[in-house]
């Protein structure tokens, strides 16, 4: 199974008021674990960006001067995410410049022909109803670290999320460590295989508890006049 987390930055909010894409960042899993690669891009947006945009990526219009425009890296970008699951959060957001981009190319196509979705701002939403759901809230309660998210940037919040997906769906993030290939695993899944893992702890029943619980099955048998708890 094939899963690109995909993120992007641009020049302010709405693709429909002319803003850009500036910078997308993509990290590649294989099996839910981090495969190591990833697609990387500045853009030159040709346009001005946002004082609210700059502020939350600091990503200045001087340090995009000499980048590519995103005609030139939209073959690239295609050919990494072809055939896989994208993985976003908010992905109206990400998906409606990215299409925008393609429109402005006078393209027909749009990102869904090429790709799967997944978004994982509502599968938060799901499993956190009433909650804040953003992605700084998420680092927070999976206890993934993003110390070193001072502001926004494609690449780094797309490794980040990349965490706590794995963690909202109960995989494990390979945080840097490499398993030998002797190492039992499982086929399927690639996580260690459960005989590796510690014992769980077995607590015994006191004879308080077992005389209180021979109590309950009596009187489920005298109300009932059998009781699936006894052989």
């Amino acid at each position: 199974m094939r899963q690109i987390i995909l993120d992007t930055e641009t020049t302010g909010l709405e693709p429909s008021e002319g803003h850009r894409i500036i910078e997308i960042g993509c990290v590649e899993l294989i099996d839910r674990r981090l495969s190591g690669n990833h697609f990387h891009q500045y853009i030159n947006p040709q346009r001005e960006i946002d004082d609210g945009a700059l502020e939350v990526h600091g990503i200045s219009g001087e340090f995009l001067q000499d980048k590519p425009l995103f005609a030139d890296i939209i073959g690239d970008l295609l050919e990494f995410v072809k055939g896989s699951e994208l993985i976003i959060h908010n992905a109206p957001f990400d998906l409606g410049f990215l299409d925008s981009e393609l429109s402005l190319l006078d393209r027909q196509d749009r990102m869904l022909d090429h790709v799967r979705v997944l978004d994982t701002l509502e599968l938060a939403r799901d499993l956190h109803p009433g909650q804040r759901n953003s992605l700084d809230a998420l680092c927070k309660r999976y206890e993934v670290d993003n110390s070193s998210r001072t502001l926004h940037g494609a690449l780094l919040d797309a490794e980040i999320l990349a965490d706590v997906y794995l963690a909202m769906t109960g995989g494990q993030t390979d945080l840097g460590l490499s398993f030998q290939a002797d190492e039992p695993t499982d086929h399927e899944t690639g996580d260690l295989a459960l005989d590796t893992r510690p014992s769980l702890r077995v607590l015994i029943a006191n004879p308080q508890e077992i005389s209180a619980h021979e109590a309950r099955i009596r009187a489920i048998r005298e109300k009932s006049g059998h009781s699936l708890w006894e052989l």
